[in-house]
């Protein structure tokens, strides 16, 4: 998968990109703040993001997911306060809780891919990935 990663916090950005390429997808971008986030976007159409809430510019992780949503483009959040996700969850798939281990985000990564694949059949999400109410019920049907 083609994925970019919106984090401001740099360290968290290059240890999330290593992760993810060393499952074997490729970043096409990390951005800091939402403007960036929304130029990256337009420019390499990912095929899946994670966004972390507070970016550089202030808790506009929200609008990042909301406009990814709007484009049809999967997300999830990765967030150390996931009391300030909204209930609809802006779109996104799920979210992963701050600081994470590297193996809760390879299976998180796993099944994430699966989702993206389109393969909804007898998927139990990993522990270390809170599903939105909307995946939820996409995996119950």
């Amino acid at each position: 998968m083609n994925i970019l990663i919106v984090e401001d916090e740099v360290l968290l950005a290059m240890e999330l990109e290593s992760e993810v390429e060393g499952a074997g997808h490729l970043v096409v971008g990390t951005a800091a703040d939402s403007r960036e986030a929304i130029e990256i976007i337009d420019a390499t159409s990912p095929q899946f993001a994670f966004v972390d809430i507070q970016l550089l510019d202030g808790p506009t992780g929200i609008d990042v997911g909301r406009y990814l949503s709007a484009k049809a483009i999967p997300f999830v959040f990765v967030s150390g306060n996931l009391k300030r996700i909204p209930d609809d969850f802006a779109g996104a798939l799920g979210a992963i809780e701050k600081p994470y281990t590297v193996n809760g985000l390879q299976n998180a990564l796993q099944f994430l891919q699966t989702i993206v694949d389109g393969d909804h059949g007898a998927l139990v999400a990993p522990p270390s990935l809170v599903l939105s109410p909307a995946a939820r019920a996409n995996l119950a049907a």
